[in-house]
């Protein structure tokens, strides 16, 4: 027997750093919500980020709306392990409805309503706000000769730590923070050799992600700015490499071998592995029944709304989703905003009589 869609005004896909902060908004607003995450436990992505990440900002700059992030021991950037505890704390503190661990595999269109089909059953909800991130789907660029290299390739979202790379021959692709940061890491342990598309620009090290996110909220709004989201923040282990001297990058490789790399002017290196840090790709795949992506594979959007389906918010995906909204500051404005246009596109006083 099939089991009745059970319904909710307000259904959130994902309780990372984005579903608790639209979350804290919809406790908020009073709203009929509940969040729906495929993680057993608490802290969304950062639970399976390398222990040695650093946020970009101290903690003070990098909370969710009403509660503070405790400063880490020490001071300090906090690291992934104190960013899953904080998270952790966040939802217990404010009992938000979580139900995990729980897939959701499509969401569609019926005529009142969108429906998410989970591993759970059916949800009936009449607004959705996706925030699964981006963290499930890295992407690594191709180069021709991708697939005869007989070394270790890793994407950063697998990296785990120094130590299988002890005594080897290691070559970073990507000049943005993870790049930068795995390099300071690696390099204690092994050769490294870091190729980036761009020279890569570490910025003073009195800029932080508090700087970093008024710049994206300036080029946002069509301001003029300097400098880019793409510098690299100069955390404690960055400067430590700095410091040592690794921070040197090579210009881009254009063929990969099977024992390493060579440039288009014919010199090679020999490499045990390869990290690539180059980014990752939003997970969309469940909304694919509606049909709404644009010819970049985004979804158009107005704010964080989609453009083809108004009951549909997209948040914390990066800034085609609001300034900086990958960030813990940045979606928490972002969540914000999206609640009040959910919450103005209610009744008049249906939220408030709950």
């Amino acid at each position: 027997m099939t089991r009745a869609p059970r319904p909710v005004d307000v259904l959130v896909i994902g309780g990372g750093q984005a579903g608790l902060a639209a979350g804290y908004y919809l406790r908020r607003a009073r709203a009929d919500f509940v969040i729906l995450d495929a993680q057993e436990e608490p802290g969304g992505a950062w639970r399976h980020a390398w222990p040695s990440l650093r946020l970009f900002s101290p903690a003070q700059y990098s909370s969710l709306p009403g509660r503070m992030m405790p400063t880490p021991p020490g001071g300090g950037y906090p690291s992934a392990t104190d960013t899953v505890a904080y998270l952790a704390d966040y939802e217990q503190r404010y009992q938000f409805p979580i139900v995990r661990p729980t897939t959701v595999h499509a969401v569609r269109r019926e005529e009142r309503s969108l429906l998410a089909d989970t591993d759970a059953g059916t949800w009936q909800a009449r607004h959705v706000i996706s925030a699964t991130g981006t963290w499930w789907r890295p992407y690594v660029p191709y180069y021709p000769g991708i697939g005869d290299f007989q070394g270790k390739q890793l994407h950063a979202a697998g990296y785990r730590g120094p130590e299988p790379f002890h005594g080897r021959r290691v070559l970073i692709v990507g000049g943005a923070n993870s790049g930068a940061q795995i390099l300071a890491d690696v390099s204690t342990v092994a050769d490294t050799t870091w190729v980036t598309l761009r020279p890569p620009r570490l910025l003073p090290d009195e800029v932080d992600g508090r700087a970093l996110f008024a710049l994206a909220t300036r080029q946002t709004q069509g301001a003029d700015g300097v400098g880019s989201l793409g510098d690299i923040v100069a955390v404690p282990p960055v400067r430590e490499a700095r410091d040592r001297g690794v921070l040197k990058a090579q210009p881009m490789f254009d063929r990969i071998t099977s024992t390493g790399v060579t440039w288009p002017d014919g010199t090679s290196l020999d490499c045990d592995a390869i990290i690539w840090c180059t980014g990752f790709r939003p997970d969309l795949s469940h909304l694919a029944p509606l049909r709404l992506r644009g010819p970049d594979g985004l979804i158009p959007v107005e704010g964080t709304r989609a453009v083809g389906e108004p009951r549909l918010h997209l948040l914390g995906y990066g800034d085609w989703t609001g300034p900086a909204s990958a960030t813990l500051i940045g979606a928490s404005r972002t969540a914000r905003d999206t609640v009040a246009e959910i919450v103005r596109a209610m009744s008049p006083g249906e939220v408030a009589s709950r």
